[in-house]
């Protein structure tokens, strides 16, 4: 059985529930470490305004790809993970008008993917305990 198999058989709204809260963290933790990386401090409100776009395509992700019916599938984790990357990076250029150069979508796609899917998998581990 893979990882995500023992757990997607039977999703429950508790998984949904904790997956949807591992993405949130994921999202802020992100922006968080960047923002403290480039001395821009980690204020709140630094914080909301930057993960604003990714916060607001992490929903868009949830309901494109329905995730609370498999919170924990490699399918759904992907899914979230590239909605969320490239919605949010398309948000935050055109509708935040902010910066989006090659090296931040390089970070944000492979922090955000190692986060998202991985944090996914880490909780699919323990809620397998």
């Amino acid at each position: 059985r893979t990882w995500a198999a023992s757990i997607t058989t039977r999703p429950n709204n508790r998984h949904a529930v904790f997956t949807a809260c591992v993405d949130i963290i994921a999202v802020v933790l992100f922006v968080a470490i960047g923002r403290r990386n480039h001395d821009e401090g980690t204020a709140i409100d630094g914080i909301a305004t930057v993960a604003a776009p990714f916060l607001i395509a992490l929903v868009v992700a949830w309901l494109a790809s329905r995730a609370w019916k498999t919170p924990g599938s490699v399918r759904t984790s992907v899914i979230v993970w590239l909605i969320t990357v490239f919605g949010g990076l398309e948000l935050r250029r055109f509708v935040f008008e902010s910066g989006t150069a090659m090296p931040f979508v390089i970070v944000a796609t492979l922090v955000l993917g190692a986060f998202i899917v991985g944090g996914r998998f880490v909780l699919n581990l323990r809620l397998r305990r």
